[in-house]
């Protein structure tokens, strides 16, 4: 690929933003129109979770895949492609009839948003060469995803109000058509000098054990713990775990390269996603329940009662972006992870839902922390690895984000639907959440404990071994391949 100019790189950022914007105002605008669903389809808290479990689950399972697809066949191709099929399921999400359908449609959704965001970040880690300027235009991919939290609530509690729910998905339309168009016209074609193979056997593996494991928390309170079912899909979930660390290291191309987690790193980066955006999936799930259904807020002040936290990610994600490209991702991993754990032991320990102050504190704290950990996440993702495998990093990276969300609705959900039981005043529902607010403490202490063991020399070190052992193999399967 040919040289850009500054204004061309620019233009490319700007359409790659575009499909990170919809999908992010998707997420954000749905957990306001929660309670609208409940009321409207007559879904249960485990219902609700599936809303955003069935995409969640399904985008984390393709994303690697389509990682590797558009590093094969064209990141520009796949691109599209994920934009047509999310703009898609987005029309068909707001046609449905039923909580089943939703759930289905959100799936259809799922499969293009799978095309969307890690292949946008590997086309900008292409155009993008130089290490400084990725993590600028990396800090304005974080400034998007806090754009979409401070627009989200807002712009989805008015149409909710004034229209409904399934107004919420009309916003993607326009959106997408006008990103296909922009992508045909600007933005270059891509693919990787040697593409990986497809692994179906990997692919069928990470389907069944993130599906089982999700369907397993999320069902437990409802089913019981002990129940077959949930035993069943447990032991699926522990025999898919341990095919996949036994089978993939015996392909020359796996679909996850554990290679990849000899980088301090990576793997510190992996945990981080998970942790943060865990923690994101728990805090909006709460909130807007006990917003809307235990204080009686209208989806629309509710909206703005999340304000706070929104455009503090707005304010520090494009800072945080900067700290990466001048000082490395040490300072805001150690301040992300400090102010998350704060945000939830404010709620677990000190009810900051009593307190108009501490509330106010606590969404600030949290929003200030979300700001900081994205880029760090991303650049370390994206940057410790080879650029002809920039799709598989960065779908690593995505797909760690997407199974923490997952993760954060399931169990943050099912210890909230195990507590409440009907509680519907403020005391009952705080008392329920307390143990939900001491995992999000958790995941805050978690950032902060691997960002710093996997931020300093030794842990560059091994960065730097990790590269130089890929790009090595790499170019000796090159050398062979040329030989025969």
């Amino acid at each position: 690929m040919s040289e850009l100019s500054h204004r061309r790189r620019l233009l490319v950022l700007g359409i790659c933003c575009m499909s990170l914007l919809i999908v992010s105002l998707d997420n954000t605008v749905l957990n306001v129109a929660l309670p609208a669903m409940r009321r409207d389809l007559g879904a249960s808290v485990s219902g609700l979770q599936w809303t955003i479990d069935a995409y969640t689950v399904v985008l984390a399972s393709l994303l690697m895949l389509a990682g590797s697809t558009a590093d094969r066949i064209g990141r520009r191709r796949v691109f599209q492609a994920g934009l047509v099929l999310f703009t898609l399921g987005s029309l068909l999400c707001s046609l449905a009839p039923t909580l089943e359908w939703l759930v289905v449609f959100r799936m259809v959704q799922a499969v293009g948003g799978s095309m969307l965001n890690p292949v946008a970040l590997s086309i900008v880690a292409n155009v993008f060469t130089d290490p400084r300027e990725r993590a600028r235009a990396i800090g304005v991919w974080g400034g998007v995803v806090g754009i979409s939290m401070a627009a989200g609530p807002l712009v989805g509690g008015v149409l909710v109000d004034a229209v409904g729910w399934r107004s919420i998905f009309w916003l993607n339309l326009p959106v997408g058509l006008a990103a296909l168009l922009l992508t045909a016209r600007y933005v270059p074609e891509s693919r990787a000098p040697k593409p990986r193979r497809v692994d179906p056997v990997g692919q069928l593996l990470v389907i069944a054990l993130l599906g089982s494991l999700t369907y397993a928390i999320i069902e437990a309170p409802v089913a019981g713990p002990a129940s077959p079912l949930i035993l069943s899909c447990a032991g699926v979930a522990a025999a898919a775990l341990l095919a996949l660390v036994l089978y993939e290291p015996l392909r020359a191309e796996p679909l996850i390269d554990l290679r990849f987690f000899g980088s301090a790193p990576f793997t510190g980066a992996t945990v981080i996603a998970v942790s943060a955006f865990a923690a994101l999936g728990g805090f909006l799930f709460v909130n807007t329940l006990y917003l809307q259904e235990v204080r009686g807020l209208s989806a629309l002040d509710a909206g703005a009662w999340m304000l706070p936290m929104a455009a503090m990610t707005f304010v520090f994600a494009p800072l945080s972006g900067r700290l990466v490209g001048s000082r490395g991702p040490r300072l805001p991993l150690l301040l992300a992870g400090v102010s998350m754990a704060a945000s939830g032991v404010l709620f677990a320990g000190f009810e900051a839902e009593a307190s108009v102050s501490l509330l106010f504190t606590g969404y600030v704290l949290f929003g200030v922390g979300f700001g900081l950990v994205n880029a760090p996440i991303t650049n370390t993702a994206v940057s410790g690895m080879p650029r002809s495998q920039a799709g598989v990093a960065a779908a690593v990276a995505s797909t760690s984000r997407q199974v923490g969300q997952t993760l954060g609705v399931a169990v943050i959900g099912a210890v909230l639907a195990a507590g409440v039981r009907g509680a519907a005043d403020v005391e009952g529902f705080t008392a329920a959440s307390r143990p939900a607010w001491w995992i999000i403490a958790g995941c805050g202490l978690s950032i902060l404990l691997v960002g710093a063991a996997t931020t300093g020399d030794w842990a560059a070190r091994t960065a730097h071994r990790t590269a130089a052992r890929l790009d090595t193999e790499a170019a000796d399967q090159e050398s062979a391949s040329a030989r025969a």
